[in-house]
């Protein structure tokens, strides 16, 4: 079976057209006879329609949406995705850009009534140190507005995966698409989809470092590992605020592979929590929060609230002081339903 699958790698559309016509403004005077008009009778240029960026078309026509809709789906107060580095995703991995229209043409999944619950799994031990999932759950609860639930953790050693010995850090790993592979296996009936939440170090290809996680475009699995989110996984000592920085790390990771269960591919149009990452500071550069297409194509699967949607993340990330972004979805929040823009 050929399986398409997306994973955050560390190795190392419609135009909008106006239309217009020309309205008299009563009888014309003629020109006295043997009179010449002094203007020369040449059409008056036109003016070219300034292009519109594939950022922008990539959000697909929302003229006809309701007001809330057209302004969840805005872009004013978005950054558009800078050229990258180096040493970042887009520079080391091309990608082909996705854009609203592209995504419903897509083979995906989506919810039904019979498959709306997002379960996670945890795999392993986790320290007291690491992300409660509790607060995970809440979190992933209010992004994607689906119930979320947390099954009984399992031990490594029940999850069919090969493992094996970074040569750099000498701490074992587990094959992440063999972990996909297991995964499908237990998906439960009623689940959208089934996420695998590890302390263990992750591996995408036997010639590959790490990865930070992985996930299946269709078939409704993820698996993410908090390992190396933590300094002291490279024997650092945790910063000042260790514990925030924590939590918004474990939530980037655990959106974004969620993000790909519903089919959406890495974004490369605007600064988004779908975009690809190559490093963990590329990741830390994030936000947390979707881009207007993204959130487009979120909404076309879930069909949320989005002004409710934000009113929550803000609640959620507040309790997790994540502080910015709990900021940036009550500015959202009010934006979306009163069409009024406060400074966050």
């Amino acid at each position: 079976m050929l399986r398409r699958w997306l994973a955050v790698l560390v190795v190392g559309g419609f135009w909008t057209i106006a239309l217009g016509t020309a309205c008299d403004a009563g009888p014309r005077q003629r020109e006295p006879l043997g009179k010449t008009n002094p203007v020369p009778m040449h059409p008056a240029p036109t003016a070219k329609p300034a292009p519109v960026p594939a950022r922008v078309a990539a959000i697909g026509y929302t003229t006809p949406l309701a007001p809330e809709l057209r302004r969840a789906f805005d872009y004013a107060a978005f950054e558009p995705m800078p050229e990258p580095g180096p040493d970042d995703w887009l520079a080391r991995h091309p990608e082909k850009p996705q854009s609203f229209q592209d995504y419903l043409r897509a083979d995906r999944s989506v919810p039904n009534p019979q498959r709306n619950v997002i379960y996670l799994l945890p795999v392993g031990a986790f320290p007291a140190t690491a992300p409660p999932l509790a607060q995970l759950a809440t979190l992933v609860r209010a992004f994607f507005m689906l119930e979320v639930k947390t099954l009984p953790a399992v031990n490594v050693g029940d999850v069919t995966a090969t493992m094996r010995i970074n040569e750099g850090t000498k701490k074992r790993q587990l094959f992440a698409p063999e972990v996909l592979g297991w995964l499908t296996k237990r998906l439960p009936d009623d689940a959208f989809g089934l996420v695998a939440v590890t302390m263990e170090d992750l591996y995408p290809r036997p010639s590959w470092n790490f990865v930070f996680g992985m996930a299946s475009l269709k078939e409704r699995v993820g698996v993410q590992s908090l390992a190396r989110q933590d300094p002291a996984f490279f024997g650092e000592p945790r910063p000042d605020g260790g514990q925030t920085l924590a939590r918004r790390r474990a939530t980037w990771t655990l959106v974004h592979e969620i993000s790909h269960m519903f089919g959406l591919t890495h974004c490369t149009y605007w600064r988004c929590v779908v975009a690809g990452s190559n490093s963990q500071d590329e990741a830390d550069r994030s936000p947390l929060h979707a881009c207007p297409v993204c959130l487009r194509k979120l909404y076309s699967a879930i069909k949320f609230d989005p002004a409710s949607r934000e009113d929550a993340l803000a609640a959620v990330f507040g309790k997790l002081g994540i502080d910015d972004e709990a900021a940036w979805s009550a500015a959202r929040a009010t934006w979306i339903r009163n069409g009024v823009r406060t400074v966050r």
